[in-house]
């Protein structure tokens, strides 16, 4: 596994494909570590011509895990959100889209498309109105604009994601993690219960880290309403939502579009909070739609950076 020092944090990635192909930055979500993109999925656009590139967010997985920080309570982040009351975060979501810039840099690319699922959305988002002149193209997928009055989870879905256990516990964590994949994930298109442990007990085994989980949610609660921010954004931009998401409800995907000038919004019926394998081929043709539509032949990347770049399939 690679790894490079930028924006002042390690931070460990993963090249696919070709250095001189065009170049799409997929950002993670919420605890998930870059082993969480289905593989056919990544395959798939080095297949259409892409240079993928994968990382771990900032406290998850092999990148720089913040323990300067402690754990905060997700009860009271919960109480302060509905409140409306000021979140003090260790980190923003601000400080991880500068991580995404930093890591471009650190592999000598001028410019990306960018693809975020959940988190990863909120942070491409951020990145594509504050550094348009790093950004290709937007892709933000099952996320939110953060603004007050969307719906939020539904009752199970908020009781899974807050539920805890002893990280101690293998297998109490593991039934746990597989209660949240089941109660957010896609109704249309279930994934089976084996794979579910089999790809939790993977990210537990590379890097799992409870402490930051939680942190990484005080940086989304505490970037708060962010509809200013996307109407800054002038590259082309697409929305893909599930209509049967129950943690990000399909109105926030709609609130998301709506919000960017131009954006095309994609709902996906069946779908939930995830990104089950039935929907791989799918998702691929509506990216390389997007990204072929979109792509700035005449801004090149930088020279590749090649030594240390990471695994190429």
């Amino acid at each position: 596994m690679a790894s490079v020092q930028a924006n002042g944090i390690t931070i460990a990635y993963e090249t696919s494909g070709d250095p001189l192909d065009p170049p799409v930055l997929l950002i993670m979500g919420l605890g998930m570590q870059l082993i969480a993109w289905p593989k056919d999925l990544v395959d798939g656009l080095v297949e259409q011509g892409y240079y993928v590139i994968r990382f771990d967010n900032r406290d998850i997985g092999l990148s720089t895990k913040m323990r300067q920080h402690k754990k905060p309570s997700l009860v009271w982040v919960y109480l302060k959100s509905l409140l409306g009351l000021k979140q003090s975060a260790p980190y923003t979501l601000y400080d991880m889209a500068d991580d995404a810039v930093a890591l471009l840099d650190a592999l000598g690319l001028a410019r990306a498309h960018l693809v975020g699922v959940s988190m990863g959305g909120m942070i491409a988002q951020i990145m594509a109105a504050r550094f348009p002149d790093r950004t290709l193209s937007l892709t933000s997928i099952m996320s939110t604009s953060g603004r007050r009055g969307l719906p939020g989870p539904t009752a199970s879905a908020r009781n899974a994601m807050m539920r805890s256990s002893d990280p101690s516990d293998r297998k109490a964590t593991v039934d746990r993690v597989v209660n949240v994949y089941k109660v957010i994930g896609s109704p249309s298109f279930p994934t089976p219960e084996r794979v579910m442990r089999a790809n939790i007990e993977r990210a537990i085994d590379r890097g799992a880290n409870p402490d930051g989980v939680a942190r990484q949610m005080v940086a989304i609660v505490a970037a708060g309403d962010r509809t200013a921010l996307l109407r800054k954004i002038r590259c082309p931009a697409m929305v893909i939502h599930g209509a049967a998401d129950p943690l990000l409800p399909v109105a926030c995907g709609v609130d998301t579009a709506e919000a960017i000038l131009g954006a095309r919004l994609h709902i996906i019926e069946g779908m939930g909070h995830d990104l089950p394998q039935q929907l791989n081929e799918r998702l691929l043709a509506l990216l390389d739609q997007h990204l072929r539509g979109n792509m700035a032949a005449e801004l090149p990347p930088l020279a590749p950076h090649r030594a240390g770049s990471g695994t190429h399939h």
